[in-house]
């Protein structure tokens, strides 16, 4: 069953529960963070941003987030050339929902934080999602130090998001709400230690990964996504499973010159991380090949909480099918697949 839904509504009951759970193509539900059944060291607010340079070859991202018990920030860059990855990250404890994060991704707003390592604003006005970040310190290699992002994303009404709200079976009031933006154009600029370079509208797309959440305490989810073009048409993925009770619906998706087409189950079947990933869907309408260049990967233990990512930047290549029966062939178009697995 995939069931859309249309029309603006809270997201939450005075239960705690999802009032009507399912996808939608724009942000229609509206989270309030005092509904949420639970301590606050339960909740769950992020947005991560990640943003590939097609025609060079190179990926950036940045998360900004407060998963109750502390604030995450992190910042990487990869070359999908040579496979490196560069990658720093920060918390600050005991953040309980102080960040400042905003309950819809429509509305505008400023996040910033920053210590002596990092810094990153993140500022949303009208169709444009200002984002910067920096660490003066972060080795990319070759003896080049420092990254210094200035991007500005464009999210143009007319572009369609998948945006899903599902729950757990063995706890209703534990939920996901979840936008992700693709195929985000970005002009600005990025530096890598003195080396300044002016990003022209086309080569390089950002996604934006919205969420909000109170979670269950163990999980593992599966996610891909990628942003580019196929024949100068803007063209994207967004497919996950492994997360929550998605019988209301999943959260696949094609985007094809800024419409959203939906898809049912996928599944991803690889052997190790850097092996060649398949990704078919159930419905026959997706046959990819995700070709592994660089693992991004970081795990903690501290007995109570712990995860483990492993972010794969690399290549997908295959067909997809649209709502209308065409299918668009995918030709090495830069993205990631991730498997992370958490408890907290």
């Amino acid at each position: 069953m995939q069931h859309e839904v249309t029309n603006n509504q809270p997201l939450l009951g005075k239960n705690g529960r999802i009032i009507e759970e399912g996808w939608a193509r724009r942000p229609v539900w509206k989270y309030d963070r005092s509904m949420v059944k639970g301590t606050a060291f339960r909740i769950k607010e992020w947005e991560y941003y990640a943003i590939v340079n097609q025609d060079e070859q190179w990926a950036t991202a940045v998360t900004f987030s407060d998963l109750g018990y502390a604030g995450v920030f992190a910042i990487a860059y990869i070359d999908l050339k040579t496979g490196r990855v560069s990658q720093t990250d920060a918390i600050a404890p005991l953040t309980l929902g102080k960040l400042g994060i905003p309950a819809t991704s429509t509305e505008n707003h400023e996040l910033a934080w920053a210590n002596k390592h990092i810094r990153i604003a993140l500022v949303k006005r009208g169709e444009e999602r200002h984002i910067m970040y920096a660490c003066p310190s972060l080795d990319l290699g070759d003896g080049i130090i420092g990254l210094d992002v200035d991007i500005t994303l464009k999210q143009p009404s007319s572009l369609e998001s998948m945006t899903i709200a599902t729950s757990w079976k063995k706890n209703r009031t534990c939920f996901y709400h979840n936008e992700k933006v693709n195929c985000l154009g970005a002009t600005g600029t990025i530096r890598r230690g003195t080396a300044l370079q002016r990003l022209p509208l086309g080569s390089t797309f950002g996604v934006l990964d919205w969420g909000r959440g109170k979670w269950t305490y163990r999980n593992t989810w599966y996610w891909a996504s990628c942003s580019g073009t196929v024949e100068q048409v803007p063209f994207g993925l967004n497919l996950g499973y492994g997360f929550t009770d998605r019988s209301p619906a999943s959260e696949n998706v094609i985007i094809y010159d800024s419409v959203v087409h939906k898809l049912c189950e996928v599944t991803f079947e690889y052997g190790s991380y850097l092996e060649e990933w398949t990704i078919r869907d159930d419905e026959g309408r997706l046959d990819l090949v995700f070709q592994p260049v660089a693992d991004r990967s970081s795990h903690f233990n501290l007995l109570l909480i712990a995860s483990e990512q492993h972010q794969i930047f690399g290549h997908f290549s295959g067909r997809c099918t649209l709502d209308n029966g065409n299918t668009i062939v995918v030709d090495k178009i830069a993205g990631f697949a991730e498997e992370v697995a958490n408890r907290w």
